[in-house]
C-alpha cells in the first residue's frame, strides 16, 4: 500500500483526504478528513523523529547514527518540534547536570582526537555545553 501524499506535488499546499475506501468490502467514505500531525511532516523531519525514537530520545546516540555535532543535532530537533507546531512551552529539556557537561567536553575532544570534527566545530560544541 502506498503512503498518503500530504503536500500537492504541484503547489506544495496542504492536501486534503476526502474519501476512505475498504478493499475487502468495497465501502466508500466521503467526507473531510484531516491527516495527523505527523503525516504533514516533510520526509526529512519524519526519518528524523524515527531515528530519535530508535535511539530513545539519546541526543548523542543520534549524533553518532548520523555522524553529525552535537548542535546540528539539536538544531534537527528543534526544526523537527517546530514542524510538529508544538509551542515552545510544550516542549522541555532538562538542564544537563556537571557530569553531563563534563562527559559531553570528553566526547567532543576525543571526536576531535580521531578527527571526527574540526577544531572550528569542536569549539562551537564545546561553546554549546552550559
Amino acid at each position: 500500500m502506498a503512503k498518503s501524499l500530504s503536500r500537492c506535488p504541484v503547489c506544495e499546499g496542504s492536501l486534503g483526504i476526502s474519501e476512505l475506501h475498504c478493499g475487502s468490502c468495497r465501502t466508500s467514505i466521503h467526507g473531510s478528513f484531516e491527516t495527523c500531525r505527523f503525516c504533514r511532516l516533510a520526509p526529512e523531519h519524519l526519518s528524523f523523529i524515527e531515528l530519535f525514537l530508535r535511539c530513545e530520545g539519546n541526543l548523542s546516540r543520534v549524533e553518532k547514527e548520523l555522524n553529525l555535532s552535537y548542535p546540528t543535532v539539536r538544531n534537527r530537533l528543534s526544526a523537527a518540534v517546530a514542524a510538529l507546531d508544538f509551542q515552545p512551552e510544550q516542549v522541555e529539556f532538562p538542564a544537563p547536570t556537571a557530569a553531563v557537561g563534563a562527559q559531553r567536553r570528553s566526547e567532543i575532544l576525543e571526536q576531535l582526537a580521531r578527527g571526527e570534527i574540526g577544531a572550528d566545530e569542536a569549539a562551537a560544541a564545546l561553546r554549546e555545553i552550559p
